[in-house]
């Protein structure tokens, strides 16, 4: 189980380290890559979300989404300002059936 939890820590520096470097363009997280997660950043982040824009639901079409509902429960989604109930309604906001349980 901890080394779960070291492999989603880890997942999770490797997220906020390439989104400082804005020159890497070789992040991959499910299937997104750093344009796509980038896109999204708005829709799932407070005070003011945003719905999501189409480059947004193009990305996510692509995307895993069984991989990220894997980290809904991830407590450092909140350090990295995303907000869980808006990232778990987001794959229905771009009319894209989410895996079972991921709400």
């Amino acid at each position: 189980m901890e080394q779960k939890k070291f492999v989603a820590l880890l997942m999770v520096v490797v997220v906020m380290a390439s989104s400082m470097w804005k020159g890497s363009k070789g992040l991959s997280l499910c299937n997104m890559d750093e344009d796509g997660l980038e896109a999204c950043k708005p829709s799932v982040t407070q005070p003011n979300p945003v719905d999501p824009s189409p480059d947004c639901c193009k990305a996510l079409a692509g995307a895993d989404l069984k991989c990220l509902c894997s980290y809904k429960n991830s407590s450092e989604l909140p350090f990295l300002g995303i907000d869980r109930t808006l990232a778990t309604s987001l794959p229905a906001k771009c009319n894209l059936t989410p895996p079972d349980n991921c709400s």
